[in-house]
């Protein structure tokens, strides 16, 4: 079974003025936590062990969900200084067991289509980046695609309709050979937009709900759209 990463150790700043003092995947929806419906969607998608990448108030979803939640094996990799979103990847990936991962982000709920994805690695065996069509990429930035491969990231600030990054990737062990030196970095602007230029990465369209909680707006249209699920 494929480990999970959760990416989930980032300050939350852009949603401090609604959610004081927790760690961002810890903002409550719906009473509760967001990592829980997080969790408990990785659950009933079969998987069976997450590595959670943690920072800011790590202790408090370490205290909140123990070693063990809905049966799935918990791991912890807690940064003590900020690495960014790759430097935290890197570490993860150390803790993983299988010869590929799910990497998904703390703070994004995505209904992915977890046995078409898995469908795809086995077909290729190459990176894969998880897109999804929305009205407006100007927020995200956005991906160009040829076929089914990613050939470029675009800033933000593109209007109109297109596919953005989901947040979530597939990813073989090892491929952190090719990130930056040991230094803090992220992910998606110094790795993944010169990687794509040099080496296949696949893209999958996904079609399931998604909400990037990480503004205020969408942290209150998610109170509504995800209460059903985390009931």
């Amino acid at each position: 079974m494929t480990d999970v990463i959760v990416l989930a150790g980032g300050f939350g700043t852009r949603l401090r003025e609604v959610v004081y003092n927790l760690p961002k995947p810890m903002a409550p929806i719906a009473g509760r936590p967001f990592l829980e419906i997080l969790l408990g969607d990785l659950a009933r998608k079969r998987f069976s062990r997450v590595v959670l990448s943690l920072g800011y108030k790590a202790d408090s979803v370490v205290d909140h969900f123990g070693r063990c939640f809905a049966g799935m094996e918990l791991v912890y990799e807690i940064e003590r200084t900020p690495r960014g979103t790759g430097g935290a990847l890197r570490c993860a990936l150390v803790q993983c067991k299988s010869d590929h991962v799910l990497v998904v982000n703390g703070d994004t709920y995505l209904d992915l289509e977890v046995d078409e994805v898995k469908a795809q690695w086995q077909q290729e065996r190459r990176p894969i980046i998880v897109a999804r069509k929305v009205p407006d990429t100007k927020r995200y930035g956005r991906l160009e695609t040829e076929g089914s491969r990613v050939i470029r990231f675009l800033d933000k600030g593109v209007d109109g309709p297109g596919l953005i990054n989901a947040g979530s990737y597939v990813l073989p062990r090892g491929i952190e050979s090719e990130f930056p030196g040991d230094e803090a970095f992220s992910l998606e602007r110094d790795y993944l937009a010169e990687a794509v230029s040099r080496r296949p990465f696949q893209c999958f369209v996904s079609r399931g709900k998604f909400i990037d909680i990480g503004v205020p707006q969408d942290y209150a249209r998610a109170q509504l759209e995800l209460a059903e699920i985390s009931s």
